[in-house]
């Protein structure tokens, strides 16, 4: 398996440069860049510990990438303003997620099979990934609509122009990503998406017990 270090390297310096600007925007009084970078890291820690709780072994990558959403969405998008400095950056944002949480939907789903790949036709499991990766991308849609709604914020922007933009993106980069997991269900095996998978199905063999690899 690959060695993972320059992943934790990067890992650390990510969490340790938000604990040091959180702390120096704190003793300088700008408290809305410390918060946001307060916040930033405590959701970063949030997938380690939920996956412990439920004794889930998340690879180093997986928690690199959430990390670096979390610093591009909340740190960089709110504290520098980055989404109205640059008009693409809510979409790089939105579509790299989304093929994560097609890569995640595939992961869950093989795992209530048990990881048998001959359990259900591999496109069936595909589509089942798919459906899950755009549904969390909807339930993303609708909380940005309450917040507007609710708290009077702009989270949608242009509004349905921006809202429908969004579930596009989405639904593309979850197509992107459980496409992944179905050229895993056949076999082919190159690519860093592959590796990931096997990576994670690796660490976490007592969730794929019928995994014949």
């Amino acid at each position: 398996m690959r060695n993972w270090s320059a992943n934790w390297s990067l890992l650390r310096v990510l969490r340790l440069g938000l604990a040091g600007i959180g702390l120096g925007a704190l003793l300088g009084a700008r408290w809305d860049l410390s918060f946001v970078a307060a916040a930033t890291l405590g959701l970063s820690l949030l997938p380690s510990a939920f996956a412990a709780r439920f004794h889930i072994a998340l690879p180093v990558p997986f928690v690199v990438f959430i990390t670096l959403f979390l610093f591009g969405a909340l740190f960089m998008g709110e504290a520098f303003d980055f989404y109205d400095r640059f008009w693409w950056w809510d979409l790089v944002l939105h579509g790299s997620s989304a093929v994560g949480f097609g890569l995640t939907g595939f992961l869950l789903v093989f795992m209530l099979f048990e990881g048998d790949r001959f359990a259900a036709p591999s496109l069936a499991i595909t589509l089942i990934a798919f459906a899950c990766a755009v549904t969390i991308g909807t339930a993303w849609e609708i909380f940005e609509f309450l917040m507007d709604l609710g708290l009077g914020l702009n989270m949608q922007k242009s509004g349905l122009d921006d809202t429908m933009l969004d579930l596009i993106i989405d639904a593309v980069g979850a197509a992107i990503g459980a496409s992944f997991g179905y050229l895993y269900l056949l076999g082919r095996n190159d690519g860093i998406a592959s590796r990931l998978i096997r990576d994670f199905i690796a660490r976490n063999r007592h969730l794929y017990r019928r995994n014949r690899e």
